[in-house]
Order: C-alpha cells, then sequence, then structure tokens
C-alpha cells in the first residue's frame, strides 16, 4: 500500500513504463496473475503443513531446551520457513502453472486465445516473464540470503535439537597453504579446543618453521587460535634457534568448521564464501570439492530448472483432456519427481563416482530440457 499520493502515482507510473517496456496486454497480466497468486498460495500451503508437523514432531524438544519462545519463533521458525521457501520453490512454481493452465484449459480459455491468431510462443511469453522475475528471485536468495538463513536454523538446531557437530576422526592434517602443513591429535567441538597440535613452514623441499602446542583454543571474540605451552623451532641451514611460552595467538587458515561434521550444511554457504571453499579444499586436497561445486552449481542451475519445469508444466495441461486438472497434475507431478530423483542421482555419481561435477550439474537439466522442448514441439496450436 502508497504512504503517500505522490508514491502512489510514482509507483503507478513506473508500472505503466514496465508494461509498455515489456509489452504486456490485458491477457498476460491476467496470467501473470494468475501464476503469481497461485503459486504464493500454494507455497503458503506447503509451508503451513511443514511446520505444523515440524512444531509437532519437535515440541519435545522445545519444552526440554531452555530456548525462549523468541528463540524459537526468529532463530528457528524463520529460517526453517525461508529455507523450504527456498527448497520448494521449483516444485510449487510447476504445480501451480499446472494447476490453473489446466483449470483455463477445462474452461474452454485457451483454445478461444489460440484461435485468435496468437502464436503459442506469445500464448508462453507472460509464463516467461514470471518465470524469469521468479528465477532472478531464486537466484539471489539462494546465493546471498538463504544460506546466512540456513546457517542460523543449522546452529540451532545443534545447540537444542541435535547433538553438536561431530570430530570426523583423530590425527588430522590440513594442507593451509602451499607451504604451511598442519596436523592435530584430536579435538573437541563443545570446547572448541584441541590437543597435541603442529605446524609446519617449507621453503621448497626444506623444513624452516616448526610449531608444536600441547593444546590449541579457538578465540571466538578475536577468531584466532590461542595456542597454550607451545615451542617454535627456526631452521635456516645449518643454524637452529628454539623460542618457548605458555601463550600465543595465530591466526590461521583454519577454522572450527573443519572439524565440524558438515553432511548436514547443504546450502549453507552464499555463492562468494562457496568460490572461497572450493579454492581452499582444492589447495589443501581433501577430496571435498565436488560437493561443494555441485552446491555452486545448484545455484547456479536453479533459475534454468524454472524455466525448463515452466514449459513442461505448461505444454503438459494446455490442452483440455477428460477428468480435468486432475490428469495432467498427476502427470506433471510425475515428471518433477523423476526431475528430482535425476538431480539427486547426479549429485551421487559427482561426490561418489568421480563424475565431473559440470556434467552432473547440467545433465538432468539438459534431459528435460530437451523434453520441453520436445512437448513445445508436439503442443496443440
Amino acid at each position: 500500500m502508497c504512504h503517500s499520493p505522490k508514491n502512489c502515482s510514482l509507483l503507478k507510473n513506473l508500472i505503466k513504463k514496465l508494461k509498455l517496456l515489456l509489452n504486456i496486454t490485458q491477457l498476460d497480466e491476467f496470467i501473470i496473475k494468475k501464476f503469481l497468486t497461485t503459486f504464493f498460495f500454494g507455497l503458503t500451503i506447503f509451508i503451513i503443513i511443514i511446520v505444523i508437523f515440524d512444531i509437532s514432531e519437535k515440541l519435545d524438544n522445545f519444552l526440554k531446551a531452555d530456548a525462549t519462545l523468541q528463540e524459537i519463533v526468529v532463530n528457528y521458525y524463520l529460517n526453517f520457513i525461508l529455507f523450504y521457501v527456498s527448497v520448494l520453490s521449483p516444485l510449487v512454481i510447476f504445480i501451480a502453472v499446472i494447476f490453473f493452465t489446466a483449470k483455463m484449459a477445462n474452461n474452454t480459455e485457451i483454445v478461444p486465445i489460440l484461435s485468435s491468431g496468437v502464436s503459442y510462443l506469445r500464448f508462453l511469453y507472460p509464463y516467461f516473464i514470471t518465470g524469469a522475475f521468479l528465477a532472478i528471485v531464486s537466484f539471489i536468495a539462494n546465493a546471498y540470503i538463504i544460506p546466512p538463513s540456513t546457517r542460523n536454523k543449522l546452529e540451532f538446531e545443534h545447540k537444542y535439537i541435535d547433538t553438536k557437530y561431530e570430530f570426523k576422526g583423530q590425527n588430522k592434517h590440513f594442507k593451509l597453504d602451499h607451504t604451511s602443513y598442519a596436523y592435530i591429535q584430536s579435538y573437541n567441538i563443545k570446547e572448541n579446543s584441541g590437543y597435541k597440535f603442529s605446524l609446519e613452514k617449507f621453503k621448497g623441499d626444506s623444513l624452516y618453521y616448526k610449531l608444536i602446542a600441547n593444546r590449541i583454543a579457538w578465540d571466538t571474540l578475536k577468531h584466532e587460535w590461542k595456542l597454550e605451552n607451545y615451542t617454535i623451532r627456526y631452521t635456516n641451514g645449518l643454524k637452529e634457534r628454539m623460542e618457548a611460552g605458555n601463550e600465543l595467538h595465530m591466526k590461521l587458515n583454519l577454522s572450527p568448521r573443519d572439524f565440524e561434521k558438515q553432511d548436514d550444511d547443504r546450502g549453507s554457504m552464499t555463492l562468494t564464501q562457496l568460490n572461497k571453499q572450493i579454492k581452499l579444499e582444492e589447495l589443501r586436497g581433501t577430496g571435498n570439492v565436488s560437493r561443494y561445486e555441485m552446491d555452486r552449481w545448484r545455484i547456479i542451475t536453479t533459475p534454468v530448472s524454472i524455466f525448463i519445469l515452466v514449459v513442461i508444466a505448461v505444454t503438459l495441461s494446455s490442452k483440455k483432456v477428460r477428468g480435468g486438472v486432475g490428469l495432467p497434475l498427476g502427470i506433471g507431478i510425475g515428471c518433477s519427481f523423476a526431475y528430482i530423483i535425476l538431480m539427486q542421482f547426479a549429485v551421487i555419481f559427482s561426490t561418489k563416482g568421480g563424475l565431473p561435477t559440470y556434467i552432473a550439474a547440467w545433465v538432468p537439466h539438459i534431459v528435460f530440457g530437451s523434453l520441453a522442448l520436445y512437448l513445445y514441439k508436439i503442443a496443440p496450436k
């Protein structure tokens, strides 16, 4: 709602110019409104159902935990809703398009449109505009808004619902950069501290710096490591120098997250963070690169999948069939689940089978993009 007549006038002029720029007719406006209202209504229904089931499942945890109502609502459920909006949006877009387009076809509204001389491609134009808008919003949200929200949700779950992150084994080695290597014998996630830590630095093949500390702890305020009971050995050819002390503060290319169980942190890193993490994993040679690359490709390809799903949905439901909305809706849901399953198989083949991530990421979209093109060609025009 506008707060002043001047703002209302500016908004109306902006909308009018946008309509002229995009050549939006009354028919286009009708389809766009149907698309958006059905999508947001469907998404709201799905989210309400998921929240109700989640509350019933976690009610005992909330009662046992010392979390306040504000923490539960703001820190968990607000982020929970944003997470599932991101996950469900492509599927709900698909179902929404099938539902209202099949309803239009069942009411014999599409045949007169195409019979009046409007080409099938022009009929798809408002779907493309709305799909483009939702694809842009989806990309921005998945790349920069949803990940911090997902991280907050995970932090709440690990604090009040699930057990804390687990340490992935003992005696871990890390490559911090091209010349530095670290080792830690054990690490306690709850205390953010580890024992028997060493850091080695090389010049070529020669070791010139070695640090050993009995204990290492993460300073959450300064975001650096505190080393206790340490010794440092400097080597320069045949010359050596020793240094020892009780406490040393140091910044390392290492964080507590490197010791966390990260199997459930999908979608918790922004696109910028993913790019940095991929470079870091490539440097360390940990074998986790494909997992982060697939997460990056997911952000990039989700807008593409929205367009593909929109085309499939329209072509499946724009023809009037016996049974009304039910038949195209059932076929559409089957196609969408096949799409999701193929994407999951692609992730498995990439992370476990060694398939290059760019191939694994694009194969499902190429397959269903080809299906969308085929359905467009055979659609009644």
